[in-house]
Parts: structure tokens; C-alpha cells; sequence
């Protein structure tokens, strides 16, 4: 018996990771033993009393039942001061945090609160797949506005208003930027909150790299009159080396936040309560954390540095986040053809930039999440696949 899918799925494929990484399977089944440069899952573990922290609290037996929905007040309140302290941002933990299983989640459920048939949404071009994803699965409609490197990866406000944005409800924004590593300006976050109050716009902004390699992060919340407009996605995820645990949060006005949760309520329960604690233990870290964890980026951002070149790209040294994105030779017809000759010759994976949309056609990414040695074992299967 077949069972038709959904109309909803007929828009959206399988994450390109998905697919890539059985295939990536299928050929070291076979003995390949490819290298892996393409997923930002960072391979660091999180700090010793993190891990502590949730050993500790797992071992108790009242800690295993159902949790509220909003997230444990501890939770809530490390968010909170943490926001205040690196951001600059005043939220109040009772009524403006929202935490989340991974940001991801929230972007689906953002979509799903506000968006139906017949809506529009701004969506990045390069940007992260899963915004237009959600978007479809709402119901709504994707609309792309195209970033460029010689506007330093910036929406071009000029552009955006020649559209017709009468149907626009949503704008997915996300800075530092991923892919392409660029930094946002409190100019650019000032120029947001205008265009969205002008043309009554929710701007969603997702901001899960703020940390990495990156001495000022920033929060768009932190512009005067920011929360009328505009909400805001974060994670452990990067900044803590805590992927797998899937803690994310949300941030904004309370009305906002109600909303959402009517939706997420319906979806999922709370976080297990030793995760959240540890969560809280992780929020409390100091800058040395941070300062360390960038240290070892650092290190490994000079190898893929070296690949980059062999590979004769280009790239902008100025970008951060947990990747490099690089212009590759006009030797190549896309960055598909190039990711796919280093893997079949090379046996390593690297991501095309394409993947982000049309304007990533020209591009390629490569993650930080690899060990040195390990980098220079890609560096080194790539100069010898070139020179036979």
C-alpha cells in the first residue's frame, strides 16, 4: 500500500548532509577511509565541569521525570545573566527566554507560529538550507535576497526595497554569517530594525557563531528597540562543544516567546533536567573558555589555510565562525565539480558552497571541527592526488 506524503513535503528534499554523508559511508565500506571536512560538529569535548555537573545530577533519582515546557529556572536565569554579560543584553528569565532542543528546532517552530499559505519570507542566499525548509513546510513562500562578497555578505537594503514586500512577514537573517564567516555592524543590526518596523516585518535572527574565533560577540537585540521587531536564535551548540546535547535557545519579547511556546508545547516536553543544569554550568563560564577554544581554532584555520591554497582559492581573512569560505579557480564549472574531484581523487569531503544557494555556486567550505594532524592528512592526499 503506498501513502501519499504530504503536501507540505513535496517542496523540500533531504538535507544535502543526509544524502552526502551515505555516501561518504558507502565508499569507506569499501576501504576509502575518506576525510570528512564538510559538518561543523565540533570534535572538542565541553569543559570537565560540565561533564561534572551532569554526572552528578543523573546520578539522583528525582531528576528523571517530565520537565515544564519553558526550561528550568536555573536554565532560564544562566541565559539570562549570560546575555547580559557578553551581549549587553538585558532579558527578563521569566518571561523572554525560551529554551530549545538545538536552535534548529526553533527555527521550524518560529515558521509554524507565524507563517501559512499565502506568506512570504526573506531568506538569505548564501544561507543556511534549513530557513527556506521550514519556510516550505509552514506553507509559506521563500523569497531570496542575494548576499554578495562585495557588500561584505550584507543584505543590500537598496535592492530589498524594490521588491514588493507587501506579502514579506518574515525576514531570516544570521550573523556571523554561515557560510560565509562575514560579521555583522551595529550599523547593519540598525538598519534591520528600521527596515522591519517600516515595512512590518518579524526579523528572525540566528546567531549560534558569536564566539567562535570572534573577540566581540554581537546580538542584534542589543539596538534600541530591537525586541518590537525582531527575535533571536542561540546555541550551545558551537560556543560550548555541546552539539549532541541539542540546548539552544530563544530570545525576545514575551508575546513573542507565548507565541512560540503555544506552538512548542504541542511538539516536545522539557529538556532532561542533568542537562539542563550542565547547561546552566556552561553558561557560567568565563572569557578564558572562550579564549582557549579559540586558540585551538586558530591553529587549525591556518591548515585549512594551506589547503585553500593548494586548491588555488581565495579567501577573506577576516571572516570567523567554525568554517573558511573560499572563491575557488575559474578552472572549475562549480564548486560541485571541485568538491567532488577531492573526493573521489583525494578521498576527502569538502563542502560546495552551492549547497547555500546559487550565489555559493562559486564557493567552497571547510570546517574547523578536524583535528591539525588530521588536516594535514587532507593537505596531504590533495597534493598527491594533484600530482598523479
Amino acid at each position: 500500500m503506498h501513502i501519499e506524503v504530504a503536501d507540505r513535503l513535496k517542496q523540500t528534499q533531504e538535507y544535502y548532509f543526509s544524502t552526502k554523508l551515505r555516501e561518504i559511508d558507502a565508499m569507506n565500506k569499501a576501504g576509502a577511509e575518506v576525510i570528512n571536512l564538510g559538518i561543523g560538529s565540533p570534535d572538542l569535548p565541553p569543559h570537565p565541569s560540565v561533564i561534572e555537573v551532569l554526572q552528578e545530577e543523573a546520578s539522583k533519582g528525582t531528576v528523571h521525570g517530565y520537565q515544564n515546557y519553558k526550561g528550568a529556572p536555573a536554565l532560564r536565569e544562566a541565559m539570562a545573566d549570560w546575555y547580559a554579560r557578553y551581549y549587553n543584553v538585558t532579558l527578563d528569565p521569566q518571561t523572554e527566554i525560551l529554551p530549545l532542543i538545538g536552535s534548529k528546532e526553533g527555527i521550524v517552530h518560529i515558521c509554524m507560529t507565524y507563517l501559512q499559505e499565502g506568506d512570504q519570507v526573506l531568506i538569505p542566499n548564501p544561507g543556511y538550507p534549513a530557513y527556506s525548509s521550514a519556510v516550505k513546510v509552514a506553507g509559506a513562500t521563500p523569497l531570496s535576497y542575494e548576499l554578495k562578497a562585495d557588500k561584505k555578505w550584507q543584505p543590500d537594503f537598496d535592492e530589498l526595497e524594490k521588491l514588493d514586500l507587501s506579502a514579506v512577514k518574515m525576514m531570516w537573517v544570521n550573523y556571523p554569517h554561515m557560510p560565509t564567516g562575514a560579521l555583522a555592524t551595529t550599523a547593519l543590526f540598525e538598519q534591520l530594525i528600521a527596515f522591519a518596523k517600516k515595512h512590518q516585518i518579524l526579523i528572525c535572527h540566528d546567531n549560534p557563531y558569536s564566539f567562535i574565533l570572534n573577540d566581540q560577540p554581537q546580538s542584534i537585540l542589543a539596538v534600541a528597540g530591537a525586541k518590537d521587531v525582531a527575535i533571536e536564535l542561540n546555541s550551545l551548540s558551537k560556543s560550548s562543544n555541546m552539539a549532541g546535547w541539542r540546548i539552544g535557545m530563544l530570545v525576545g519579547d514575551k508575546t513573542r516567546i507565548n507565541d512560540i511556546l503555544r506552538f512548542k508545547s504541542n511538539m516536545d516536553s522539557g529538556m532532561f533536567l542533568p542537562m539542563q543544569l550542565a547547561a546552566s554550568k556552561a553558561l557560567q563560564l568565563d572569557q578564558s573558555w572562550y579564549r582557549e577554544l579559540n586558540e585551538v581554532y586558530a591553529r587549525r584555520r591556518e591548515k585549512v589555510y594551506a589547503i585553500m591554497d593548494q586548491l588555488q582559492c581565495a579567501y577573506d581573512k577576516a571572516q570567523v565562525g567554525l568554517f573558511v569560505w573560499a572563491k575557488i579557480p575559474t578552472t572549475y564549472q562549480d564548486a560541485y565539480a571541485l568538491s567532488d574531484e577531492i573526493l573521489y581523487n583525494a578521498k576527502v569531503f569538502i563542502t560546495p558552497g552551492g549547497i547555500f544557494g546559487d550565489a555559493g555556486n562559486q564557493y567552497i567550505r571547510i570546517s574547523l571541527c578536524a583535528k591539525e594532524e588530521v588536516l594535514d592528512k587532507a593537505l596531504a592526499r590533495i597534493v598527491n592526488a594533484q600530482e598523479h
